[in-house]
């Protein structure tokens, strides 16, 4: 029987990884790549899987690690992307960097080489071929004008997101709920009837003073030429609002009015920041109105300045740059579909995650979604508990209002993952430092998430 081929568009991580995978499942792919017949403003060369950026893939270690447990989930199941990764390491303590010449010529030679890939150098501009019945379009932060705007079209959206109006992500548990409370401003109910849906937390006019003195000093990223998008007033970073008045944000996202502090109702707070969950579980919090382009060193010390985030940890810091990524939660459906043409599948950084690994990652389960349905499989995403399974579950349901709005791209963390209790006494029944509960309530989570996709995978 002569199987039809699965067509993937864009040769970076995502689209090799989508491509391997294919192949490796017994179904035939073309993959389309438009270097070096059009090159893009960020990439050198080439070579398929080119990295632009770091030659680090992050942390390594599946057992304290949330990147590291999407490697081990990914090796198990056959990545090109860390296998090439592995053979061409370079020493990088904990983490896995690569020399970025030597893994880029790696996996260009294996997709070249295996027999059931054809490698066509040409841009897709516009839609895919309606002759294609399967297609994955891998292309990335750089999608082709033609092919953004033949998007905007089919999916009736108004855009893509070309920007990112980025605030950072803090973890629930450590957030200092001495000093900081819940409560909405005013009372006020939310549409599931909540009217405690915020953490906030107090400044005093001194503690607002030093703030905005630290926003005004600290260093700012600045942006490539090929980067560059306008400020629009509804996602100013916050340093420059700061720059436009010293009461600006105390009148604007650190407002104080409507708030009563359950810790000290008779003292009223000079300005206050407010936390908004940010995913269905109830894990990470989003610092309301925070985005801002402060290197990502001066933001982890400046935002620790607030009361209540003096020991916060960050699932992703802020930021404001150049992208293009779908609203995922409302456009796809859970096997990565385009809801308005199911032919097409997304992976990569366009469908809203960040990072290498998180990226190839998608490409690796849009591939074997493509290929079980071709060869008329079920085509069955990983469970929520593993790092594989939050990821779709965050870029296609995860998210609060169902991408109404606030959809933003994200790398992996345990807080995307069910949460799950460690053990907070030794065999001697003494009870553990906080640190060492930490860490073994990880591990526990890594050995969970790797259980459960073995069970998947079988």
């Amino acid at each position: 029987m002569t199987i039809s081929p699965v067509h993937v568009v864009g040769g970076g991580l995502a689209g090799s990884e989508a491509s391997w995978q294919i192949a490796q499942a017994g179904v035939p792919v073309v993959l389309h790549e438009m270097r070096p017949v059009r090159g893009t403003d960020a990439h050198q060369t080439d070579r398929l899987a080119e990295l632009v950026c770091s030659n680090s893939f992050r942390a390594d270690d599946w057992t304290g690690n949330a990147v590291g447990l999407l490697h081990a989930e990914m090796r198990a199941l056959g990545s090109i992307i860390l296998s090439c990764g592995d053979a061409h390491q370079v020493p990088a303590g904990g983490a896995l960097a690569v020399d970025r010449d030597g893994f880029a010529e790696a996996v260009t030679a294996r997709l070249e080489a295996h027999p059931l890939i054809t490698i066509a150098r040409e841009e897709i501009a516009g839609l895919p071929d309606p002759a294609w019945d399967s297609v994955i379009v891998a292309t990335g932060p750089l999608t082709s004008p033609a092919l953004s705007d033949a998007i905007l079209t089919l999916t009736g959206e108004g855009e893509l997101s070309f920007f990112d109006a980025i605030a950072p992500i803090i973890h629930l548990e450590s957030v200092n709920m001495d000093i900081a409370w819940r409560q909405s401003r005013y009372d006020k109910e939310g549409p599931g009837g909540d009217a405690a849906a915020y953490i906030n937390c107090p400044m005093d006019r001194e503690q607002y003073e030093g703030f905005i003195d630290a926003l005004l000093a600290g260093p700012k990223s600045e942006f490539k030429d090929w980067e560059h998008v306008p400020y629009f007033d509804g996602c100013l970073p916050i340093e420059v609002m700061a720059e436009r008045g010293r009461e600006t944000l105390r009148h604007g996202p650190m407002k104080p009015v409507g708030l009563t502090n359950e810790h000290d109702p008779q003292t009223k707070a000079w300005a206050v920041v407010q936390l908004r969950q940010d995913n269905a579980l109830g894990t990470l919090w989003n610092m309301v109105g925070f985005q801002t382009k402060l290197k990502h060193g001066a933001q982890t010390e400046i935002f620790r300045m607030i009361p209540g985030l003096e020991k916060a940890v960050f699932a992703r810091l802020g930021g404001l740059h150049r992208n293009t990524f779908l609203n995922s939660p409302k456009l796809l459906d859970g096997a990565l579909r385009l809801k308005a043409d199911p032919r097409l599948r997304f992976a990569g950084q366009v469908t809203g995650v960040e990072g290498y690994v998180e990226s190839a990652a998608v490409g690796l389960l849009a591939g074997r979604f493509a290929a079980a349905e071709r060869l008329g499989q079920p085509v069955t995403p990983p469970p929520a508990t593993t790092a594989l399974g939050a990821l779709i579950g965050h870029i296609t349901g995860g998210h609060l209002d169902g991408g109404k709005g606030s959809f933003q791209p994200m790398n992996i963390n345990y807080g995307l993952l069910p949460p799950l209790d460690g053990p907070k006494h030794d065999a001697d029944g003494k009870r553990l430092p906080h640190k060492e509960r930490g860490r073994a309530k990880k591990r526990l989570v890594g050995e969970r998430a790797l259980a459960d996709l073995e069970v998947w995978m079988a």
